[in-house]
């Protein structure tokens, strides 16, 4: 569908370069302020801040929920180091006393790494699915009805965990099979959503949600579990994500064409500038062709490797804050939720730089995704190295981590959103594999940071941050190598093929 220039801005062109591509012009773009797309980019962010909550109030509530057995090493072992309390305590970090009649529990570091883990078991099993069903329906009931499942099911945990710590793990397997579609089906949305000059700032928006969520969920988790008891924690989260979604199935809709609130001036804007690429791809998806597609590897491959460190961090941070800082409960939940401040503050940056390099054409779009990649794992990469040789020094530790996660959050204009580049329309399905590989680590970080710190000393986390830090640097640079942000042949529309076929004979004849 043409612009007032005549010209979609996902047209495609006889020569293949994706830096002469038309842009919108200026009066033609309606306000982004108040616009719906960005009342939806700030609904998403809600909505993935709730879902992170769901996700990481685990990590801090275990401190609490576990009655400390583990036997220590003995102190004249070579590997054996502990450090001093933080300065100004008193108090240790061995036990957190519950309110009377809050039960906890005797489970060893190794079913504390099963249980944490737990979730993205299901996590796995639907991601690719909501993705498909997404593109295909459109990802607003998938997205809502996510967040709805795994907060009704959070209300179950402190049941589960009474039960026993299989039951706990099928829940948490459960919860993980429900909020599986929420990111796929995010991705569906935007494709339908989201003109292509700001795709950077709507997703690092929506997605920062995640980084929010983790980081008011953290400090707040540990308030709670010392003044309420760790059963709250849930009550409270679930209680959030069912009232989230009743806001997002009452303002929210698949596609600005159906939407009841929107002005028509935004809505040609957006449906213009998407052309054939901003509807649903259908129940036909060129598989073969996916699987064979470099740039789709790239992704996959760096997102495995940069959620490698992100899911230590999730996961297992309060715990190291715990055995290895000993810092108390509520100062644990505060420090581990720092760098995720910190993420969330530069995700959000770096979408709007990336939409302005691109949009004054500093850098074409494949450079752009590339320099945040880069910019975002390798320090962050370094720092978290650091971090092992912090040694005890609790500023250092903290300063460390920050900037481990702070650095990676220009990441979020990188590689992280690559799919809608690659192939609009199947954004949401490329998403669903994309993150069902990045979500392996996912399963397999907390179990081998189980392994290797399982007797809690300084030198089993130096390996835990080196192994991350090495494998962040390994996708880094390999989607430095393999990367695109050009939309691939097998993702062009009929259409699309058409009008490409149609210059190019122009081209020879000329």
């Amino acid at each position: 569908m043409p612009l007032r220039n005549g010209y979609s801005i996902n047209s495609t062109h006889a020569d293949g370069s994706e830096d002469d591509e038309p842009l919108i012009e200026s009066d033609a773009v309606p306000p982004r302020c108040c616009s719906t797309r960005l009342n939806l980019a700030i609904l998403m962010f809600f909505g993935f801040s709730v879902v992170y909550g769901l996700r990481v109030n685990l990590s801090v509530a275990m401190v609490a929920m576990v009655n400390d057995t583990d036997p220590q090493p003995a102190p004249n072992s070579s590997i054996y180091k502990t450090c001093p309390l933080p300065p100004g305590t008193d108090n240790t970090s061995d036990a957190f006393r519950q309110p009377e009649g809050i039960p906890q529990y005797p489970w060893d570091s190794e079913t504390q790494g099963w249980l944490l883990g737990a979730f993205f078991f299901g996590y796995l099993c639907t991601q690719i699915p909501g993705g498909y069903l997404s593109g295909h329906y459109g990802g607003s009931i998938f997205l809502g009805l996510g967040v709805l499942c795994t907060a009704g099911l959070t209300l179950l945990t402190p049941l589960a965990a009474q039960l026993g710590s299989g039951w706990l793990f099928a829940l948490r397997a459960l919860e993980g099979f429900g909020e599986g579609v929420t990111f796929p089906a995010m991705m569906a949305m935007w494709a339908r959503w989201a003109p292509p000059l700001e795709r950077s700032r709507l997703m690092t928006l929506s997605g920062s949600g995640a980084n929010f969520g983790a980081f008011l969920a953290l400090p707040l988790t540990g308030f709670i579990c010392q003044t309420l008891g760790w059963p709250a924690v849930f009550y409270i989260c679930g209680g959030a994500g069912c009232l989230w979604a009743l806001f997002w199935f009452l303002f929210v809709s698949d596609d600005p064409r159906t939407h009841r609130r929107i002005s028509e001036e935004e809505r040609d804007y957006i449906i213009n500038s998407l052309g054939p690429q901003g509807t649903g791809h259908g129940w036909s998806v060129p598989i073969l062709s996916m699987l064979l597609s470099v740039p789709l590897w790239a992704i996959i491959v760096t997102q495995m490797c940069s959620n490698w460190s992100y899911y230590t961090l999730l996961t297992s941070l309060p715990t190291y804050m715990n055995k290895i800082m000993h810092f108390d409960l509520k100062s644990n939940g505060f420090l581990s939720a720092l760098p995720y401040l910190g993420a969330w503050l530069f995700s959000t940056l770096s979408g709007v730089v990336a939409d302005l390099l691109i949009e004054r054409k500093v850098f074409s779009v494949t450079a752009v995704r590339k320099i945040f990649t880069l910019t975002g794992l390798l320090p962050g990469s370094a720092c978290l190295v650091a971090v092992g040789y912090a040694g005890c020094s609790h500023i250092l530790t903290v300063i460390f981590l920050t900037l481990t996660s702070t650095i990676g959050g220009v990441s979020a204009s990188g590689v992280f959103i690559n799919q809608i580049d690659i192939a609009p329309r199947y954004a949401g399905f490329l998403l669903g594999i994309t993150n069902t590989f990045g979500t392996i680590p996912g399963v397999v970080a907390p179990i081998v940071t189980g392994y290797f710190t399982e007797d809690h000393t300084l030198a089993g986390w130096r390996k835990v941050f080196w192994v991350a830090a090495g494998i962040n640097v390994g996708g880094a640079l390999f989607y430095t190598i393999f990367g695109s942000g050009k939309i691939q042949p097998w993702a062009l529309t009929e259409e699309e093929r058409a009008e490409a076929e149609k210059k190019r004979s122009a081209s020879i004849s000329t």
